[in-house]
């Protein structure tokens, strides 16, 4: 009884099925319009392909290539206008320079020129480029060159070494640039905020900074940022109209056509290899420098030894130059060489030099020490010097005690004396060129037979005294001697 009631409770595995079934299919139909609805969402958050007007975006960007008139003052104005900005390392003065200059147009001309195969539109657009950048080359040079005030501000440095974040900033503000234009009713705060972002007055105007100053290095790299401004701008500009459809230019004649739409696609190419090109270099220059960093953070703030300072990179001689201001081992060094090869988180620096700078530097304490050994040393010299000289000034009051005493003894025993002393004494306060002043009985005999006693004086002048002067003075030398000493005779020679 019990089993039959248990058998009529259990449904049947058919139903079971069914209902399976039926609760499947519900969540796919779920599933599916919530998708659908996702998809409509997005689709009308990010068309913008219905908004668009391919008449007015035409002519709009036509009508800002040609370079006449307005536009060249407004252009000569603003380069001014940046230059001073530029000088006076004021950020605010470059915005509002960027804000009205009228390099962006030809620039678009170009991507436009490219995206729709009109070779009239590209002669005009480069043809206008080329005069713009003439233009400002010119009137930036002749700013800085004749400008008083000028030095390498942080706004001048800031345009001379472009990398990666400036070739993203190019090709990014290039497509909201693009999608702007292209929308009804032009967004001109856009257009705005672009120009102000993609700064392409100032490379120009550090380019003349350069050239006026004679500084090649700096019109090389602001010209590279021009470059690359302009390139990624017209290639956003290329790709934006591309993904508009907007209707290539027709020509009457097929093999004209034929001809335009290939040199078009040929400087198309040409152009955007450069591009490429300039942006794997400037990525991998980031990517170098970005762990050159990473190396200098993990490795030598953990290193006991000071870092001093850092060179920047060579990039020809891919070399980096650390100086310490404590000494480095060798062991040290080695370990820091090989960890630069060896580590995975380094794999751009495994052709990088490290050069490690130490020997004309000291330790804190080693330098302490030897300070505190050489004031020692002095101190002890200046001691010695001290003693010396009490030394001498004792045996000269000896030898002057001496003197006093033989002259004394000389008087008492009724001798004839001369005191030498006083007399050379005199002798050099009279005549101050005298070094060194001699005098001695000299026995002599003509005849071999009679010996004669001829007092001499032995005179030795300063050496830069000519013989035209010192032969006066000896005349009246010798008179005073023979005066002072009481001689009858007295011969002079001369020690030169």
């Amino acid at each position: 009884m019990e089993e039959d009631i248990e058998k009529n409770i259990k449904p049947h595995p058919t139903e079971e099925n069914s209902k399976s079934g039926d609760s499947k299919q519900s969540v796919k139909k779920e599933a599916k319009g919530l998708f659908e609805s996702i998809k409509a969402f997005l689709n009308e958050l990010f068309d913008f392909r219905h908004d668009t007007d391919h008449e007015a975006t035409l002519e709009a960007i036509k009508a800002d290539i040609p370079f006449k008139g307005a536009t060249a003052w407004i252009l000569i104005f603003a380069v001014f206008v940046a230059s001073i900005g530029l000088n006076a390392n004021s950020t605010a003065v470059v915005i509002g320079a960027m804000l009205i200059s009228p390099l962006m147009g030809p620039i678009l001309g170009l991507g436009m020129s490219f995206a729709l195969n009109d070779i009239n539109t590209f002669k005009k657009s480069l043809i206008n480029l080329g005069i713009m950048i003439g233009l400002s080359l010119f009137a930036s040079f002749m700013f800085f060159y004749f400008f008083p005030l000028s030095e390498d501000t942080s706004e001048l440095l800031g345009r001379v070494s472009p990398d990666i974040r400036d070739v993203l900033i190019a090709f990014f503000g290039g497509l909201a640039l693009m999608v702007a234009r292209t929308k009804k009713g032009t967004i001109a705060s856009v257009i705005f905020g672009v120009a102000i972002a993609t700064a392409l007055m100032p490379p120009l105007c550090t380019a003349g900074y350069g050239l006026a100053k004679g500084n090649f290095s700096y019109f090389f790299g602001a010209m590279y940022l021009f470059t690359i401004n302009t390139i990624f701008i017209a290639l956003a500009a290329f790709i934006v109209l591309k993904m508009l459809r907007f209707p290539m230019h027709k020509y009457a004649n097929a093999a004209k056509r034929k001809r335009y739409a290939t040199i078009a696609s040929i400087v198309g190419v040409a152009v955007m290899i450069p591009a490429i090109f300039t942006f794997i270099n400037v990525f991998k220059e980031n990517q170098i420098n970005t762990e050159i960093r990473n190396f200098i953070k993990n490795e030598i703030s953990s290193n006991p030894s000071y870092l001093l300072m850092e060179s920047p990179y060579e990039k020809e001689s891919k070399t980096l130059e650390l100086k310490f201001f404590n000494e480095v081992s060798e062991a040290e060094e080695n370990s820091l060489k090989n960890r630069l090869l060896t580590d995975p988180r380094y794999k751009n620096l495994k052709e990088v030099v490290l050069k490690v700078r130490d020997s004309d530097t000291k330790s804190f304490d080693l330098i302490t020490t030897a300070y505190k050994e050489k004031r020692e040393e002095l101190q002890e010299s200046k001691n010695i010097i001290a003693g010396l000289q009490k030394q001498i000034t004792e045996l000269q009051e000896t030898i002057s005690s001496l003197n006093t005493r033989i002259e004394q003894d000389a008087l008492n025993t009724n001798q004839k004396v001369i005191a030498f002393s006083r007399i050379a004494k005199d002798a050099k306060i009279r005549y101050i060129d005298i070094d060194q002043i001699s005098f001695a009985n000299m026995l002599s005999s003509k005849d071999f037979i009679e010996i004669d006693t001829i007092p001499i004086a032995t005179i030795k002048w300063n050496l830069k005294l000519p013989d035209s002067i010192i032969a006066p003075k000896e005349r009246e030398l010798r008179n005073w001697l023979q005066k002072e000493m009481q001689l009858d005779t007295l011969f002079i020679k001369r020690d030169r």
